[in-house]
């Protein structure tokens, strides 16, 4: 018997030292990491705490990591501006060490596409368009929600500009009733504007007589007689435009009144605007609206990778910059992305955490 109770003497002896751990005093457990969001949801909060739980910490690829990445970057077509800036991403990010390429496509629609199915890793796209595919709605109703989409960063504003010449006669949105109309190439990014903004003035396609060809084109028929006015969206100075103004009586038509109103009301990622007097031949301010365009990026790439990716961009931002104008003006990190409506990559969220421009 006094065997058996020193035996559990010295076990009781041995479960009070492990319960002290030694001398040293015991940390508490960290809290779970939060979930990335989104970049429009709030963190959960940490268990058994007042505070959001602090977001896992995500740093860049090392330089041997970058190496073995290849980044293809969806533009536009060589006639627009989405060529240019894209193909200075893909140098900008070659300049830090990736292998990349830019490649041509038809903008928004195919860029929005080739992300979904792999072909591309980061593409510019306008984000009406974006966010009707990402909730099935507009151009895209009846279509799969396209879910997986995710946002890098802001780009530049698009500028939505109706252009005509003096002989047509045509003045306002309203008397595009009866015309032949470059609405852009079917369901491209200038296609989906110019269907919301005539929608907005209470016309339709049976009203007008689509020519869906790309503003280029759609110019030069133009130009012929054999179109009567061209939506063109792109960043000012679009170069097209300003050739047409140089040649030829051209008129700028004002995207005014109850139907800008009524279309910055329903699609928030619309904002009035002007297209400033002498950007073209243009004496006085012209009433208009823009929409931004922003950079997707395929959401299965790691977060290590998307994080490395911004900090390339923004390492060699004077590379893209000095490719056009509305670069120059409009893309730098000091711009944050309070603009996007599309969920973050949670690799983009952290670095634009990181920087300061997500609380």
């Amino acid at each position: 018997m006094k065997r058996i109770m020193a035996i559990l003497l010295a076990l009781g002896m041995l479960f009070s030292l492990a319960a002290c751990g030694g001398s040293a005093p015991s940390q508490p457990a960290p809290a779970p990491a939060a979930p990335a969001s989104s970049g429009t949801e709030e963190a959960a909060p940490a268990t058994g705490g007042d505070e959001a739980a602090a977001p896992a910490e995500v740093k860049g690829l090392t330089e041997a990591e970058r190496k073995k990445e290849f980044i293809t970057v969806g533009t536009g077509p060589t006639s627009g501006i989405y060529y240019p800036i894209g193909g200075a991403f893909a140098t900008a990010l070659k300049d830090y060490g990736y292998a990349t390429s830019a490649e041509a496509t038809n903008a928004t629609g195919q860029n929005i596409q080739n992300i979904l199915n792999g072909d591309c890793e980061i593409a510019i796209a306008m984000q009406d368009a974006v966010m009707q595919a990402y909730t099935a709605s507009g151009a895209y109703e009846g279509k799969e929600a396209a879910s997986d989409l995710r946002a890098l960063m802001r780009l530049w504003p698009n500028y939505v500009q109706l252009v005509t010449t003096a002989g047509t006669g045509i003045k306002s949105v309203e008397d595009l009733r009866g015309k032949r109309v470059g609405v852009g190439a079917a369901n491209s990014g200038v296609e989906i504007n110019a269907r919301m903004i005539l929608a907005a003035y209470g016309i339709t396609y049976d009203d007008i007589q689509p020519d869906y060809l790309a503003y280029g084109e759609a110019i030069d028929n133009m130009k012929n007689g054999q179109c009567d006015a061209v939506f063109v969206t792109s960043g000012l100075p679009n170069a097209t435009v300003m050739e047409l103004g140089v040649q030829y009586d051209m008129v700028i038509v004002p995207i005014d009144g109850e139907g800008r109103e009524k279309l910055v009301s329903e699609y928030p990622y619309y904002a009035k605007t002007v297209i400033p007097a002498g950007t073209y031949n243009n004496t006085e301010d012209v009433e208009g609206v823009f929409v931004y365009n922003i950079m997707l990026v395929r959401k299965d790439l790691s977060d290590a990778m998307v994080y490395d990716i911004l900090e390339g961009v923004f390492a060699n931002i004077s590379t893209i910059k000095a490719s056009h104008n509305a670069a120059n003006k409009n893309i730098d990190i000091t711009f944050g992305v309070d603009d996007i409506q599309l969920p973050l990559h949670p690799g983009a969220e952290a670095f634009w955490r990181d920087n300061g421009y997500i609380s």
